[in-house]
């Protein structure tokens, strides 16, 4: 059984399925019976048909990794601050930290992009939790033996709402 990891954003079809939908498209010329017997869309078939050689290789999935950083990405620069700065002042606060940024090496980003490279490069700490913790941890003491206190609910039923037979 294959196991769907989390990080996808959808169920990728297998190499078996894309080489099979392809030949038998480029055998039958049939769009449509060919989508409704391997459950892809056009779109899919028509792309596959695109990139078939002859060779599954060339239907494997390809990296979707970026070839160049982002113009607008934290430069090596950047970064080499940060880590600096971070490792002389490794307790204050991100709000200081941005400020002796901007102080000391004309800093020009924006505070949340810093807090992102913060978390990024693990320097954030886990603040502990100030939720008061529940004292009761749901099992109750059932007593197993006679003379034992116990403790029932007991729910008040009101006489007009009784319609049954009361016995005494």
């Amino acid at each position: 059984m294959t196991i769907i990891t989390q990080n996808k954003r959808y169920l990728p079809h297998e190499i078996t399925t894309k080489v099979n939908s392809v030949k038998l498209y480029r055998s039958t010329r049939d769009i449509s019976f060919v989508c409704r017997r391997y459950h892809i869309s056009k779109a899919s078939l028509m792309r596959w048909n695109k990139q078939y050689d002859g060779t599954t290789e060339s239907l494997l999935s390809k990296s979707h990794k970026p070839h160049t950083p982002h113009p607008n990405a934290h430069t090596s620069e950047e970064l080499k601050w940060i880590a600096d700065l971070h490792r002389r002042n490794p307790n204050i606060s991100v709000c200081e930290f941005y400020s002796k940024l901007r102080d000391k090496y004309s800093y020009s980003r924006h505070p949340g992009s810093l807090y992102r490279i913060f978390v990024k490069l693990g320097y954030r700490k886990k603040v502990e939790s100030t939720k008061k913790k529940s004292k009761h941890n749901g099992n109750y003491n059932t007593p197993t033996e006679l003379r034992i206190k116990w403790q029932m609910d007991v729910k008040y039923v009101p006489s007009a709402c009784y319609v049954g037979i009361y016995d005494d």
